[in-house]
């Protein structure tokens, strides 16, 4: 399924209306936004939705969250990082295995989170899938991810790309499908984790409040210096614990 720039999400359309509106200057690096109330009527939207839509800015290091001063612009993207490659199925299993359930596969042009960590261009067609992690019945995990263009990953990944041209069983994840893939490929990765909250549209999807609190795991796997995957992990509070491996 394609989905086109008329029928992408309602959320990425905003998230799109407001970095566009930061890039061309309308809210400068270090400025604050306008109130919520204030944003949505200028907008003509929802203050849930703009409220999600800002979430995704902040999470994504185009926003800031001041006490008593409001959301501001950040001047450049922060880094942060931990570092392990391993599907998050796998990594959060504790004797009982996790079971990926689809919620959807379809292409989808670039955001600021994908040109940004995948180096996509304007108009570019990327594969997006986006899963609960399942576990007991109960869900653990919502799981987003990103392959790069399919053009990039033939000349930079071949496997990789045949595997989800396969249309591989869709209880499966991007990053599985990868690791498959990746035999004698040699794979780097880097990974943050940031404290946030659900917001409305994923605590719909995993069956808690919005303002429950959540660590988000962003993702970037990379051929030599050419990212192929990036990926954003939602774990509300009550998920698995997720093991983090360090090393010098």
């Amino acid at each position: 399924m394609v989905v086109s720039g008329q029928q992408r999400r309602p959320v990425v359309v905003l998230y799109e209306r407001i970095a566009d509106a930061i890039h061309e200057g309308t809210y400068p690096p270090g400025s604050t936004l306008p109130s919520e109330p204030r944003l949505a009527a200028e907008l003509g939207v929802s203050r849930p939705a703009l409220r999600e839509a800002l979430l995704l800015l902040q999470e994504d290091g185009l926003l800031s969250v001041r006490r008593g001063v409001g959301r501001t612009v950040n001047d450049r993207p922060p880094r942060r990082g931990y570092e392990h490659i391993q599907p998050l199925e796998e990594l959060l299993s504790t004797g009982s295995p996790l079971r990926v359930r689809p919620l959807l596969r379809a292409v989808e042009e670039p955001t600021d989170f994908t040109t940004q960590h995948l180096l996509a261009p304007a108009g570019a067609e990327l594969r997006f899938w986006e899963s609960l992690l399942v576990g007991e019945g109960t869900a653990a995990a919502l799981s987003q991810e990103w392959a790069a263009a399919e053009q990039v990953l033939d000349v930079v990944h071949p496997a990789f790309a045949a595997a989800l041209r396969a249309a591989p069983a869709p209880a499966t994840s991007m990053l599985a499908v990868l690791s498959a893939a990746s035999r004698g490929v040699a794979l780097t990765a880097h990974s943050g984790v940031t404290a946030t909250l659900l917001g409305q549209r994923r605590g719909e999807q995993l069956g808690r409040a919005a303002d429950t609190p959540a660590v988000l795991v962003t993702q970037v796997v990379r051929v030599e210096d050419m990212p192929i995957l990036a990926a954003k992990h939602m774990l509300p509070t009550g998920a698995p614990a997720m093991p983090v491996l360090q090393s010098n």
